[in-house]
């Protein structure tokens, strides 16, 4: 999600302020980051990320959770880089749930998502290495009686240059321990880094490969048993009966839970669980929402649409004037889908409750939540609940919700011992957090010169941020949501409105990768690209025009424009489309490149992408990121939709709710932009705008606008 909103111009934009004054104003300073934790004899343990002993890698302890985004490098990278040490001489191990000492110092909490890791962590991890460096020189000079000025370190070894003398980290553990912590810290110049813009092997690759890493499928304590679960399908419905007898004759069936909302059957192994819970004849009660469809909620939404009470999110100038003056221009309505994560790893939980504890085995992105969740469905003190955070087989920020916490532990209240609750991917699919139904309407009012003069946005979805990060939440106004709907153009007169509007009671809504950008590109680079049509102009120098106080987001369009080949000419039926994101602290455009076949349906043919992220720590994992984005981008535009009858998800696995496959992934080109400025983030930079950028090439291809998404090849085809 863009928790920081990019700077676009010389000065910040309303959002950016905004969220940037939230931020500080409920902030998390990592207090203990400096304070030696305590430590076994002979341990160097200077702070809570970094453990040396004698013998063995050093240990950095990672407080963000590997996902596949490759954080356990980049973060490892930051302090290595200072602390004097090779990649290949450390060991990434995941932080224990304690927000005291691990919260992200932009979130105030122990989260994961936001691509704000390396951002928030950029400078308090650089200084935790230089920190254990300075205290392992003092003990090295200390101990052959030299200054320390004298001495220097390198390459996991402080060296005594005139006299030749060396002495590994791990022989100085015990006596740096001893060192005090040192006040003043000069981190390097981007001038002498050995480890940060290099590539490098990823550390946690290894472990991949050959099976040894562990996933939370892969938490198996002694005495482990499994569970498969049903949810009550009908959201905010509730179990009425269950009849057991057939379930409980299966072989390695042990017991069948009932919850209020769900059943689970028990076994000695999955197996087993899976055939129990299909012999269960199971009656529920849907509740409110049993005669629920999409067509209702469509209903809903438009209407909201329509209605009044609206919030005003972001204004400067006066629209209304401008529009008044205006003879033409664009109006249109952009319309998002309910969208699920379908992470590869389906959702999964293993839990033991013992009368005065809880240890809970599990992939999460908020790890200190999790605690607190088991903790107050148990009832016990959070100091009794331990969480063993593993690997996540993807978040996309599905995992940034704990009820699966939630249910696994309730299951395990009713089980001796430790027991796994594993989703099937149609419980995964059908009880999801949502990324909910999104309306974007948009009015933009052109000068007689074809450039925009007043730009307005009415933006309808839920306010995921009061409930999920309140200090995201301002005035009633969700300023995730409403995240870059002003449109990063220079153009005098602008207008943001904000609708809240709900999803059903019962249906849990949550951020998707990408999160309010993902939501608003569509419409701002729609809507930009149906103005610079209307003008007759070029889209790209169209854009051009309007970014010239945002000399970052202007260059990385030109970049990609110029890999793409922008202008020159295409075969028949071919068409390229331009978008651009200045959102987490990061710029990026992306140039879509189509052909649409004589039946309407399109096939991506190419998309090419300059990001300028700041300092890339990890270039190629920067790459590996903004393709994992762009294919996830993909997914969505293409089949990204769910449909809701009776009340429930109608969907359930990957035959009626595709992901993209092998065969229809187009090539990829990613283009980095040089830069020494501080980091932004990437995670998710490269999703939003594939939505936007596939649109306006298949209008460039054919002629046909699009506003709706998934897209549809039956609409596709010229007009």
């Amino acid at each position: 999600m863009g928790i920081l909103a990019a700077t676009v111009s010389g000065q910040v934009s309303r959002r950016s302020f905004l969220i940037s004054a939230a931020l500080a104003g409920g902030s998390f300073v990592i207090g203990p980051l400096f304070a030696p934790a305590a430590a076994a004899a002979e341990a160097f343990i200077p702070n809570p990320f970094i453990r040396i002993t004698p013998t063995g890698p050093i240990e950095l302890v990672i407080a963000s959770v590997e996902m596949g985004q490759g954080v356990y490098t980049g973060i490892a990278t930051l302090i290595a880089e200072e602390l004097e040490v090779p990649l290949d001489q450390v060991r990434a191990i995941a932080a224990p749930a304690d927000p005291s000492r691990y919260a992200h110092p932009m979130l105030g909490d122990q989260i994961t998502g936001g691509s704000v890791t390396i951002r928030g962590f950029w400078e308090p991890m650089r200084r935790a290495g230089a920190a254990a460096r300075m205290m392992l020189v003092a003990a090295a000079a200390r101990e052959w009686g030299v200054p320390a000025a004298a001495c220097r370190a390198e390459a996991g070894e402080v060296v005594h240059a005139e006299s030749g003398r060396r002495i590994a980290y791990g022989a100085l553990a015990g006596k740096a321990a001893q060192e005090t912590v040192p006040e003043q810290i000069t981190l390097k110049p981007a001038a002498e880094f050995k480890l940060i813009g290099k590539k490098a092997p990823r550390l946690d690759t290894p472990g991949k490969v050959n099976g040894t890493a562990r996933f939370g499928l892969d938490a198996h304590p002694p005495g482990v048993k499994f569970a498969a679960i049903a949810v009550c399908p009908t959201f905010g419905g509730t179990l009425k009966a269950v009849d057991d007898g057939d379930a409980l004759r299966v072989k390695g069936v042990r017991q069948v839970v009932r919850l209020s909302d769900a059943v689970a059957v028990v076994a000695d192994h999955t197996g087993a669980a899976r055939k129990g819970l299909a012999a269960l004849r199971i009656t529920w009660d849907p509740g409110a929402n049993g005669g629920l469809t999409s067509a209702e909620l469509e209903r809903r939404i438009d209407a909201a649409m329509a209605g009044d009470g609206a919030l005003v999110a972001h204004q400067s100038g006066n629209v209304a004037e401008a529009e008044a003056a205006a003879s033409g221009g664009v109006e249109a309505v952009y319309r998002m889908p309910i969208l699920a994560h379908t992470a590869m790893e389906p959702m999964n939980c293993t839990v033991h409750v013992r009368p005065d504890s809880c240890e809970v085995w599990v992939g999460t992105q908020v790890a200190g939540r999790a605690r607190q969740a088991a903790a107050q469905v148990t009832g016990l003190p959070v100091e009794q609940v331990v969480v063993r955070n593993q690997l996540l087989g993807g978040g996309f920020g599905r995992r940034l919700d704990h009820d699966g916490i939630i249910m696994a532990t309730r299951v395990a209240q009713q089980v001796d011992g430790p027991v796994q609750v594993v989703w099937s991917r149609e419980e995964d699919i059908r009880r999801d957090s949502y990324r909910y139904l999104n309306r974007s309407r948009i009015v933009v009012r052109l000068g007689p010169d074809g450039m925009p003069v007043s730009w307005r946005h009415r933006v309808v979805g839920p306010a995921i941020m009061a409930r999920f990060l309140p200090i995201l939440f301002k005035d009633g106004i969700d300023l995730d949501i409403t995240g870059g709907a002003e449109s990063p153009y220079d153009i005098p007169n602008k207008r943001v409105e904000y609708v809240r509007h709900e999803a059903p009671e019962g249906m849990l809504t949550g951020n998707w990768r990408g999160v309010g950008p993902t939501r608003n590109a569509p419409a701002v680079e729609g809507g930009i690209d149906e103005a610079a049509h209307l003008a007759g102009r070029d889209p790209v120098e169209y854009r051009r025009q309007l970014l010239g106080k945002a000399p970052r987001l202007r260059g990385v369009l030109d970049l990609a424009a110029e890999q793409a080949g922008w202008g020159t000419p295409l075969g028949p039926d071919r068409g390229r489309g331009v978008a651009v994101m200045a959102d987490f602290g990061s710029f990026a455009a992306l140039v879509a490149q189509v052909h649409v076949d004589k039946d309407g349906a399109p096939k991506v043919e190419r998309m090419v992408c300059a990001v300028d992220c700041g300092q890339a720590v990890n270039p190629d994992i920067l790459r590996q990121q903004v393709e994992s984005g762009i294919i996830y981008g993909l997914s969505a535009a293409f089949y990204g939709r769910l449909t809701i009858a009776d009340g429930a998800v109608v969907e359930g696995n990957f035959d009626d709710s595709p992901v993209l496959r092998i065969h229809e992934c187009p090539a990829i080109e990613v283009h980095i932009v040089p830069s020494a400025e501080p980091p932004g983030g990437v995670g998710e930079l490269g999703t939003p705008g594939v939505a936007p950028a596939l649109m306006n090439a298949i209008f460039a291809a054919t002629g046909k606008r699009l506003r709706d998404l998934p897209i549809d090849p039956r609409q596709a085809g010229r007009p």
